[in-house]
């Protein structure tokens, strides 16, 4: 009988990121891995799902030894099909997502791909972390934080996650032996300052292209911003609670209303 821990992969760059090949390097050696990706990049898709289209699956060998599947669909819709279809026989006992090539901290958690796919398996009382590092570029050095990542995810499959589901774990962009510790701490306050670029296609039609720069506007010293700032990688558990449960008493009012 096999008592391997069963641990879901995905992520949001695509079935062939780096930061995914990373982390099924990493995950491979606390159990038995299931692959299942987007076959495209699909960062900012954050918790969106498919519903006006079919979705297709396809095994691929992306990993030695791995069983891996492409999907054309969103990161929700990879855990989505993964719950339900490819392993709706077993139990799963750990989904994670990543590595991130880019900061998933403060607001960036709500568009986030990496994050809803492991906020999706969360919602199916499955324990998950999405893991992200603070280098956007595409050759990435993911060594340097292999050693943090396993342990996290060692630590996780032997004790679980206390009061939560769900990790949000970013990592700064520094060497082996410059990664200071770990900080669980909560998610900063910030915000995006948006542009859209103007442009003309080809054709002379009019483009818009998103741009912007964050601002993070809290300077506490609890907060995953300061901790990866400091040089710590930040861990948040987090969840899918949008109540701002403190504001129901001060908004008790509205009950008094009537057409």
């Amino acid at each position: 009988m096999n008592h391997q821990k069963l641990i879901l992969v995905t992520n949001d760059d695509g079935i062939y990121a780096p930061g995914l090949k990373a982390l099924v390097a990493i995950a491979r050696k606390h159990g038995e891995v299931v692959v299942i990706a987007p076959n495209t990049p699909q960062s900012g898709m954050g918790h969106a799902i498919t519903m006006t289209q079919p979705l297709r699956l396809h095994k691929i060998q992306a990993f030695d030894g791995i069983e891996s599947y492409e999907c054309s669909g969103t990161p929700v819709d990879c855990v989505k099909l993964a719950k339900n279809v490819l392993l709706k026989e077993r139990n799963i006992d750990l989904c994670i997502s990543g590595i991130n090539h880019g900061s998933n901290a403060s607001i960036n958690i709500i568009y986030s791909g990496t994050m809803s796919a492991a906020m999706e398996a969360s919602l199916e009382n499955i324990p998950s972390i999405g893991f992200s590092l603070l280098d956007y570029s595409f050759d990435a050095d993911f060594d340097a934080s292999s050693d943090w990542i396993s342990q996290i995810i060692g630590h996780v499959l032997h004790k679980g996650i206390r009061l939560s589901k769900l990790l949000n774990v970013n990592i700064p962009r520094l060497g082996r032996k410059e990664i200071k510790g770990i900080r669980v701490c909560r998610q900063a306050e910030g915000n995006w300052v948006e542009e859209f670029k103007e442009g003309k296609d080809p054709r002379n039609e009019t483009y818009y292209w998103l741009t912007g720069q964050f601002v993070c506007q809290d300077d506490g010293e609890d907060t995953d911003l300061f901790a990866l700032s400091n040089g710590y990688i930040s861990v948040v558990p987090s969840g899918h609670d949008l109540t701002i449960h403190h504001a129901i008493v001060e908004n008790k009012d509205f009950e008094n209303l009537l057409p």
